[in-house]
């Protein structure tokens, strides 16, 4: 499996989205960012470690280190290997006296292990090309930016939006407004109406 390393770019939330958060992950040394949207409590253990800011009494993400530490367990690195359904799925792969294990995780919890534990964190080929969203500020890739959004841009005023066009054109604009959770919604949107088609 071809898998691609991605730093985190930051945590955005929404009211509209009853405490959830996006976490941003984007391509080092590439121009595609992943959202993926996580719940408070994860949000908040990723957020705190990554401003080292030390909390009074340790969080689950940090008795995992502890024990991993203890029992010289290294975590390796994480990957978020699957998307199905909308849910992305994650493992942490871990070593020990040699011998190599991989962990199932959510996203969410492997990523908040692989910062306590300096681990890098990896996107699979497959995952980032399906989920993956292009930043136009940074990309001149096919239907975001260049002679091809020119020509979209006047068909779509001489002639009425198909439902793809209309989504791909809020997707660029949520993008271009850095609305990374937003962005995320109407990517799954957009990957539910090609799965139809």
């Amino acid at each position: 499996m071809k898998k691609i390393q991605v730093d985190i770019l930051g945590l955005s939330t929404s009211p509209q989205n009853n405490g959830a958060y996006a976490l941003i992950l984007h391509e080092i040394g590439g121009k595609r960012k992943l959202p993926i949207i996580i719940g408070s409590f994860e949000a908040q253990a990723i957020a705190l470690k990554l401003e080292n800011i030390k909390a009074p009494r340790p969080f689950t993400h940090d008795l995992v280190r502890s024990i991993a530490e203890t029992f010289n367990i290294t975590v390796t690195e994480v990957i978020i290997d699957e998307l199905k359904n909308e849910t992305f799925y994650a493992k942490v792969v871990c070593e020990m006296s040699g011998v190599v294990q991989e962990i199932d995780a959510r996203p969410s919890d492997a990523i908040a292990i692989a910062v306590r534990c300096d681990a890098p964190i990896f996107v699979s080929d497959d995952v980032m090309n399906e989920a993956g969203i292009v930043d136009e500020k940074q990309s001149e890739q096919v239907g975001f930016v260049g002679a091809e959004r020119k020509q979209d841009a006047q068909v779509r005023s001489s002639s009425p939006m198909s439902k793809l066009e209309e989504l791909n054109a809020k997707l660029s604009e949520a993008i271009s407004k850095e609305d990374y959770e937003r962005a995320a919604r109407i990517r799954d949107e957009i990957s539910k109406l090609k799965n139809k088609s």
